[in-house]
């Protein structure tokens, strides 16, 4: 009855418009003071908010936002693109998807997704509305392309899930190397095919040489190093994801500086992460209040020994949950989704024999559609902001995006290995 009621205030709390992190610690608060009075929410207060923030592996989170910051205030997401656009040329799209492969490589040096969305929007989205792109698939390209940022590693995302969910942080950020791939690769085939249906959402680009192209290539080593100081090292063994992260924010500032980034930038830089860093502590603070009261009602617990015992098949649960985070993934940030879920998610599929690697992958996969979809879609709204296109218009740029995700989320459920394989072969 106690679980009920809290969940219950949770949902209440959050619908109302509530901030996360505090709807998580008011309704775990809440829960607690009717289990055991005050004497017991004072012990477990006490004790939470250090522990919300003292694992050794937290560091790379604040670390990898640095990073993305530096990187967007030094300019290297404009390198990227115009390599990107050089060598797509005249292919039909080509801006559209030279604006999927930035968004990967950003993805790659850079862990936060909706920092991919701001930086597109400021590189690629200009240039193609200039060009004569139509606007839905200008801001649709750019609004999914940013959230590969939580696939391709670093990832802050699949760190909070190792994080919440007790797993190997390394092997989690490898894993999603190849399925951002195929997520780049399924994001650059459906603009093919929207161009193709209707050639006016994006005329002919400008036509480069050969030699032009591999002149190019010369401003794509800041990209080289960046991500071999984090991911390269990472997959070798060198050095652990903190270590990485801290090897990829130094570096990124050391790029800054070469570049000769105005102080007030490298300030700013710092506040953003800062804040940024401040916020996602702050909902695990509230989620962990709330998790001790889940734990000791064994709402948990319950909840997995009920699914696996109520003889449907696993696969069966395995399609409900993630219609679950199709759904929750349009009311909710996916650092709020992650810390509400995991804890009872990550054990239903350990039960039900599933990977966990691959499901966390996978769960990922469905955060991307949550950041393009109705009502909330954070990527969708920062598109907006920058650009200032309804983000009606950026919605409905999104939904084929949305629909190829889907497949692509389908192909990853039958094929796992595609996700298994690369993390098997770390030292």
């Amino acid at each position: 009855m106690e679980a009920l009621l809290g969940t219950v205030t949770l949902l209440v709390l959050i619908s109302i418009g509530l901030p996360v992190a505090l709807s998580l610690a008011l309704s775990g608060a809440v829960g607690l003071y009717l289990l055991g009075g005050s004497q017991l929410i004072l012990g477990i207060l006490g004790s939470a908010s250090l522990g919300a923030i003292q694992n050794y592996e937290f560091v790379s989170i604040p670390m990898f936002i640095l990073m993305a910051n530096f990187i967007i205030c030094s300019g290297v997401s404009d390198d990227m693109f115009n390599v990107a656009k050089t060598w797509m040329g005249r292919t039909p799209g080509g801006l559209a998807h030279a604006t999927a492969i930035t968004g990967a490589a950003f993805g790659a040096i850079s862990g936060s997704s909706t920092a991919a969305a701001a930086t597109l929007s400021a590189t690629s989205i200009p240039g193609m509305l200039k060009q004569g792109y139509s606007p839905k698939l200008a801001t649709g390209v750019a609004a999914i392309s940013g959230t590969l940022a939580m696939l391709i590693p670093p990832s802050v995302a699949m760190i909070l899930y190792a994080l919440l969910a007790n797993m190997n942080v390394g092997k989690m950020l490898i894993a999603g190397v190849i399925p951002g791939l195929l997520i780049t690769l399924t994001i650059m085939a459906t603009v093919a095919y929207l161009v193709w249906r209707d050639p006016d959402h994006a005329p002919l680009g400008q036509s480069y040489s050969w030699r032009e192209k591999f002149v190019s290539l010369r401003s794509s080593w800041t990209f080289i190093v960046l991500f071999m100081m984090v991911t390269g090292v990472i997959y070798i063994g060198i050095a652990t994801p903190t270590e990485a992260s801290a090897f990829g924010a130094f570096g990124a500032f050391l790029l800054a500086i070469l570049r000769r980034t105005p102080m007030e930038k490298l300030q700013h830089a710092l506040v953003v992460t800062a804040r940024a860093t401040c916020m996602i502590s702050f909902i695990i603070l509230g989620a962990l209040i709330f998790g001790y009261f889940l734990t000791i009602t064994q709402a948990t617990q319950n909840l997995v020994q009920f699914l696996v015992g109520s003889g449907l098949p696993a696969w069966t649960i395995m399609v409900m949950v993630l219609f679950v985070y199709l759904v929750l993934g349009c009311f909710m940030d996916l650092v709020a989704m992650l810390i509400l879920t995991v804890p009872v998610v990550h054990p239903l599929m350990v039960q039900l024999g599933y990977d966990p690697l691959w499901f966390a992958v996978v769960t990922i996969v469905m955060g991307e559609v949550g950041m393009v979809t109705p009502p909330l879609g954070m990527n969708v709204f920062v598109i907006s902001k920058y650009t200032k296109i309804p983000a009606s218009d950026v919605f409905k740029g999104s939904y084929p995006h949305v629909v190829a995700h889907l497949i692509a989320v389908a192909v990853l459920v039958v094929f796992p290995q595609i996700i298994l394989w690369l993390p098997a072969t770390m030292q």
